[in-house]
């Protein structure tokens, strides 16, 4: 039978960590620390299983998982002493989610929940505090009277500061209990006017709404759109883990706190984190208060005059101090904490491996590796390869002068310049007209999960180190300033001001989320050196991946950035972009006009030491590292005027009639380009065009060689192949000009000629090719957009429907179909080397740089993959995983 739910607490637990996928992240981290012996209150997960059973039979819950979950609050009642919805000495619960994949903020919690009007006296009495049960029961309303009555809580929001302006408060901790009593009535009026309904005084209709509203929120929009971000699947589900409450609000011996066991901006090895003193846990994460520091050298380095936890409570600090130091040896991992002191005693509510900037990732798993805790190949295998990115992006120059108006907490490193904005989807619509943003809150919250992905940087006014903000920042690897409380945002009027200085939507300014600072206009950027830690773990990675990385590069500035990263060679060079600069296109024009044979040559003879001193450079700066030249691929058309003004200045250049060239743009006009004549097809038409290019390749390595000493062998690409009589046909051509060229040249040259894959007959046909092929390259872009019929250019307007209906996980673009197109590359692979078992493969497609796609090329053997420049770093660390995974 279906085992709905796993009970924990008491020191034992029914599953530990390894129950991920079962009982999720959360649910398995608290088995595992209850298995450990910590202190931790007791609870109940229900399985993420029955997260796809509720949406598959109608958002029902089953009987058989109501009876689970009430024998497990039994069990509950006899550890704590407690009742569930009894007037004396009652028992409340945290409802929360926990998915398998940590989505920190995108789902829904509930919080106190069991409190009525009956209950919350008895609470009052039990705990000596009618202050402290009249304000929990509040909380509990307005949680669930938003989270699952559906009411949104800037009402209730609206209703207290309403009150405390009235009763002339500042703070929440003003109130009194008589005064949230009062409080309490109006929630519960607003409910029933609003929504025609009365808040329930049943626990138990309280705990069913609680849990499917848990189970709803994996579908809500802030929680699909992070899943997208995080290729996290839709079926996986969430657990939703219903908890007995402990209170951080019991007055000031109680606390409630979140902790880092290592720096997670830095990566340094020290308690990093923030409490509050007589406060539950959405107070810390909302920063409605200013939080203070754990340890008394993080208050002495803010310059806070706020004690310490470890000063203000140093028992339930040094026994936290211990549990800390426990896990992260146990779990050999930074670890994300959160606890609740409860009148002295510290229990512990949650344990997970700590998000962290790159920067910090990086530092985290080179030190652990050092202190024997983890190998040299974990700690590649624990670097997020596409977080790299965050390393190779601008940071301010140290030498720039800074107009700094404000500051505030250094929550995300990197600097970042925009213009502002004071909502997400005004960061959404900028993104999409190609504008750079920086989006202003007074604090986030999940809903603005598109607005900050779509940002270059966000600030805020309110908020800690632990904000959402920050937490979700860091996460994205976006820069983020948090807490710059002396900037005040007036949302109404859409402006910032601050210091005498007002600035209002479209203002350009720059967050520096290393240092905190907030500054007027753009400011010059440096990039940043890839030393240190980050050349230690790209070191341990070299050694353990086995596929080669190359760059795809026609130019030497991308070339020399490549080498800086790491390339070891040019997996692509796109011959076509080379004749777009300067005056060669009207030369390239002069060659596509030309009535006859004769008159093409003549043209070409001009391009051909254009095209010769172009090689030779790419030659030098790759100095005997391999390089693959992609023969002219795109539609010739694609070179000609297109407007009426356009006409006429060529016309005029090349002095030549309008008509002419009109005629000329006409006759080579195409219904479908990409399927038309093009990459071979152009070589077969024209083999002087190939014939001009390969003279260029091979007199370029002979001149690079004699400049470098290294030996160059330069492999030649035929695009769009599909047959092997059109390969066969334009590598007699190549080889021909080889020949004419070694003669003339004295030396010998090496070179290797090969084709792209880039349509399903070729695929299939493989065998068949490489008897002619020397190398396959996959051009995966042009081999999905065969394989699924879809246009890469046009396809943006439906496959984000498809992502969000489910009707494919991923953008094929982005990362390999791996059933379709990926079936055709392990066919074409084996194929190949079945004919030639020293067929050189490999990928240079934009899913070159995927690290999901990497790994799929590991899998079926590829000698290399080639991606852009910046790209090359994230590859590198990839295929070293993707290694290290299969055993290497």
């Amino acid at each position: 039978m279906q085992k709905w739910v796993y009970t924990f607490g008491g020191g034992s637990a029914e599953g530990s960590a390894a129950d991920r996928d079962l009982l999720g992240g959360k649910g398995a981290n608290l088995a595992e620390m209850c298995n450990l012996g910590l202190p931790v209150p007791p609870g109940l997960t229900i399985v993420t299983t029955a997260c796809s059973h509720f949406y598959d039979s109608g958002r029902v819950i089953p009987d058989a998982l109501k009876d689970e979950v009430r024998a497990g609050i039994r069990r509950m009642e006899r550890l704590t002493g407690r009742q569930f919805g009894r007037d004396s000495r009652p028992l409340l619960l945290s409802v929360r989610s926990g998915a398998r994949a940590s989505m920190p903020g995108m789902m829904d919690t509930v919080l106190n929940l069991g409190l009525t009007d009956e209950t919350v006296q008895a609470l009052g009495h039990d705990a000596g505090d009618a202050r402290f049960a009249w304000d929990s029961y509040r909380r509990f309303i307005q949680m669930y009277g938003d989270v699952v009555m559906g009411l949104d809580h800037e009402v209730f929001e609206e209703i207290l500061e309403d009150e405390k302006a009235r009763l002339g408060h500042e703070q929440d901790t003003e109130l009194s209990a008589v005064e949230w009593q009062h409080v309490v009535a109006r929630y519960k009026e607003t409910i029933e006017e609003e929504l025609g309904e009365p808040f329930p005084q049943d626990p138990e209709v309280q705990l069913w709404g609680a849990i499917g509203a848990v189970f709803s929120s994996w579908m809500n929009a802030r929680a699909v759109t992070y899943r997208h971000l995080h290729n996290i699947p839709a079926e996986w589900g969430t657990a939703v883990n219903v908890q007995a409450m402990v209170f951080g609000n019991l007055g000031n011996s109680s606390a409630t706190g979140v902790a880092f066991t290592r720096n997670p901006s830095t990566g340094a090895k020290e308690l990093y984190g923030e409490f509050l003193v007589n406060a539950q846990g959405e107070d810390v994460v909302a920063g409605i208060r200013t939080p203070q520091n754990l340890t008394e050298a993080a208050r002495l380095a803010a310059g806070s005059d706020r004690p310490s936890l470890e000063k203000l409570m140093p028992d339930a600090f040094e026994a936290f101090q211990a549990i800390c130091d426990r896990l992260e040896s146990h779990y050999r991992d930074m670890q994300d904490l959160e606890f609740t002191i409860e009148r002295g005693t510290l229990w512990m509510l949650q344990a997970r491996s700590g998000k962290r900037t790159a920067k910090a990732a990086l530092k985290i798993a080179v030190d652990m590796a050092g202190e024997g805790l983890i190998s040299e190949g974990e700690a590649v295998s624990r670097i997020d390869p596409a977080s790299l990115d965050q390393l190779l992006h601008p940071t301010i120059d140290p030498r720039a002068r800074r107009d700094v108006i404000g500051s505030g907490l250094p929550a995300s490193p990197g600097a970042a310049t925009g213009e502002i904005v004071f909502t997400s989807e005004q960061a959404v619509h900028a993104q999409e007209e190609g504008r750079k943003v920086i989006l202003v809150r007074i604090e986030t919250s999940p809903e603005d999960i598109h607005g900050m992905h779509a940002a270059e940087g966000i600030l805020t006014t309110r908020g800690g180190m632990t904000s959402h903000a920050a937490v979700v920042a860091r996460g994205m690897g976006k820069p983020c300033v948090s807490g710059a409380g002396m900037l005040r945002v007036d949302l109404r009027n859409e402006l910032l001001i601050t210091q005498g200085v007002t600035l209002g939507k479209g203002d350009v300014i720059t967050i520096d989320g290393s240092s905190g600072q907030v500054l007027k206009g753009a400011i010059p950027m440096l990039q940043p050196e890839l030393s240190g830690d980050f050349g230690l773990i790209m070191a341990w990675a070299d050694k353990t991946r086995r596929m080669k990385v190359r760059t795809n590069a026609e130019t030497p500035a991308d070339a020399r950035a490549a080498r800086s990263f790491g390339a070891e060679g040019i997996g692509l060079c796109r011959t076509e972009h080379m004749f777009f600069e300067g005056g060669r296109i009207n030369v390239m024009r002069e060659m596509i006009l030309a009535e006859d044979e004769a008159g093409r040559r003549t043209a070409l003879a001009k391009l051909l030491p254009m095209q010769r001193s172009d090689f030779v450079e790419l030659f030098e700066i790759m100095h005997g590292l391999p390089v693959t030249i992609r023969l002219l691929d795109p539609p010739l058309h694609e070179f000609l005027p297109k407007t009426d003004e356009e006409i006429a200045e060529v016309a005029l250049a090349l002095a030549i009639d309008e008509s002419v060239l009109r005629r000329r743009v006409e006759t080579l006009h195409e219904f479908n380009p990409m399927l038309g004549h093009r990459g071979c097809r152009l070589a077969i038409s024209y083999p002087e065009i190939a014939e001009m290019q390969a003279r260029a390749i091979f007199e370029a390595a002979c001149e690079a060689a004699r400049l470098t000493g290294a030996a160059v062998e330069p492999e030649i690409m035929v695009p769009l192949v599909g047959l092997k009589s059109e390969l066969d046909y334009v590598k007699a051509r190549i080889e021909a000009v080889a020949k004419d060229v070694i003669a003339e040249a004295g030396v010998g040259i090496a070179y290797l000629v090969g084709t792209m894959i880039e349509l399903p007959r070729a695929a299939l046909r493989a065998h068949v090719i490489a008897e002619s092929a020397e190398f396959f390259s996959f051009g995966t872009n042009d081999l999905t957009q065969t394989t699924f019929g879809i246009s890469r250019d046009d396809a943006a307007s439906f496959l984000s429907t498809y992502i969000q209906k489910g009707i494919v996980e991923q953008d094929p673009f982005v990362q390999i179909d791996f059933d379709g197109v990926g079936e055709l590359i392990r066919i074409a692979a084996e194929r190949g080397r079945r004919t030639r078992n020293n067929l050189k493969l490999g990928i240079c497609g934009e899913h070159g740089g995927d690290p999901a796609s990497i790994h799929f090329c590991e899998e079926t053997g590829l000698d290399y993959v080639s991606c852009s420049p910046f790209r090359v770093p994230i590859a590198r660390l990839a295929a070293a995983q993707a290694a290290y995974r299969n055993g290497g």
